[in-house]
C-alpha cells in the first residue's frame, strides 16, 4: 500500500464559554490548566472580579474529537456555574467602524438602559461595556464611568451618537478614546 502522506483534516470547534462562582486565588489558572490539558486553545477573554464572585467570559478552540472530554473537564470544575456554547462561525465579517465612547455623569437607576436604547435606536451595536459606579473626589455624589466598544453601520456619523448620548442628560460626558 502507498502512502500518499494525507493528513486527517482536524475540524476544529469554536465555543463560548461562561464562568461564574466564588472568586479564589488561582482559579484563573486552575481553567486555564483545564483547557490547555484537554487540547483546548484560549482565544479570547473578558474576566471580572465582582462582589467577591468570578464571572468570565472565554472563547476557546477545540478539536471536535476531544470536545466531549473538554467539556466534561470544564463542567467538572468545583465549585463554578459553566455554560458552553457553540461558537457560530458561519456568520460573515462585517467590517464596520469601531469606536470606543468614554461616557461619565452622575450615576442613577435607569443609565444603563438609556444609553443602550439611544445606541440601539442609532442602528449601532454595544459589543463590549465596562462601566462601574465611584464617588466623585470632593463631591461625596456617585459618578458613573463606562467605556463602550460600539460598532457603527456604514454612513452612521460618530457625532450622531456622541450628540444623541449626550442629549439624554446635561450632565453626561461622552469623547472617544482613541486607538
Amino acid at each position: 500500500m502507498v502512502s500518499f502522506g494525507l493528513k486527517k483534516r482536524t475540524i476544529m470547534k469554536q465555543l463560548v464559554i461562561t464562568i461564574l462562582g466564588e472568586d479564589r486565588p488561582g482559579l484563573v489558572e486552575s481553567i486555564s490548566s483545564v483547557i490547555l490539558e484537554n487540547h483546548g486553545n484560549w482565544l479570547s477573554s473578558n474576566l471580572s472580579h465582582l462582589l467577591g464572585h468570578f464571572a468570565g467570559i472565554i472563547q476557546v478552540e477545540v478539536a471536535e474529537e476531544h470536545l466531549q472530554a473538554f467539556q466534561d473537564a470544564l463542567n467538572g470544575l468545583p465549585k463554578l456555574d459553566v455554560r458552553i456554547e457553540k461558537g457560530n462561525t458561519e456568520i460573515e465579517p462585517v467590517e464596520l467602524e469601531q469606536l470606543n465612547f468614554v461616557i461619565t455623569g452622575n450615576d442613577r437607576p435607569g443609565i444603563v438602559q438609556e444609553l443602550a436604547s439611544v445606541i440601539r435606536h442609532k442602528g449601532a451595536n454595544i459589543t463590549n461595556l465596562n462601566s462601574r459606579q465611584q464617588s466623585a473626589p470632593n463631591w461625596g455624589v456617585p459618578i458613573f464611568s463606562a467605556v463602550a466598544t460600539v460598532s457603527l453601520p456604514n454612513g452612521l456619523n460618530k457625532d450622531e451618537v456622541i450628540n444623541a448620548l449626550e442629549s439624554i442628560t446635561s450632565d453626561l460626558v461622552v469623547d472617544v478614546e482613541q486607538s
